[in-house]
């Protein structure tokens, strides 16, 4: 079912805009959109010249906001192609006065036009959409395509946190990264009963935790 637009959607937006990187002039087509580059400055962004970590599929902004307020001293973006969810991250971190948190408004196929290469130290994929149908597949967020993706934004020894519900799109993931050549750490099967003290829980990590279900979790790296 299509999200109902927020009231004032556009008046929002712009209230919040200090938190939006522009994504004017983004082609239709992702493919001619990633050779017109557009590569964010960071020093200009951020006033610093702080480590930058990227959340792909941000949502609401629970989770980066709280990371941005643990961790002044690192930079955080996250991605949402939704304006209409976009605009609820971007007010939390206006209300939050969080200065190391910004947002792009576009979906991940995107990101070559916007992320210079090897400068991202960390990226966090947190409950994406598993796709499940064999159709979907390249379209999934550790399909080989995106994990190529991935590899020319980080740094040398950056790393891929995943958290998901779906137990079939974990071990999906696993194989994926292995594959692609990434060291993979820290498996859990279930996170919440791991013993791990810092973790950091998504809207939908509470959401899927209140059922019941176990939450699965990994940690990927580039060698060094």
């Amino acid at each position: 079912m299509r999200m109902r637009r927020k009231r004032y959607l556009d008046e929002r937006l712009e209230a919040c805009s200090a938190y939006i990187v522009s994504t004017e002039g983004e082609k239709l087509n992702a493919l001619e959109a990633i050779r017109d580059t557009a590569y964010i400055d960071y020093e200009k962004l951020f006033g610093n010249g702080n480590k930058v970590v990227l959340e792909i599929g941000c949502g609401k902004g629970g989770f980066i906001c709280e990371c941005a307020r643990r961790h002044p001293e690192i930079n955080y973006i996250g991605v949402e192609r939704t304006r209409n969810v976009i605009v609820t991250a971007c007010e939390k971190a206006m209300q939050g006065n969080l200065p190391n948190v910004k947002f792009i408004p576009t979906c991940a196929a995107y990101l070559p036009r916007y992320i210079p290469p090897e400068s991202i130290s960390r990226i966090y994929l947190n409950f994406s959409n598993p796709l499940p149908q064999k159709s979907s597949e390249k379209q999934r967020l550790t399909h080989p395509r995106h994990l190529g993706m991935y590899k020319g934004f980080l740094a040398n020894g950056g790393s891929i946190y995943q958290k998901t519900d779906d137990k079939d799109f974990f071990e999906y993931s696993l194989k994926q990264f292995s594959d692609c050549g990434f060291i993979v750490k820290n498996v859990t099967y279930d996170l919440h009963n791991s013993g791990e003290a810092d973790n950091i829980i998504t809207e939908h990590e509470y959401k899927f935790s209140k059922m019941g279900l176990p939450i699965y979790k990994l940690e990927a790296y580039l060698e060094e």
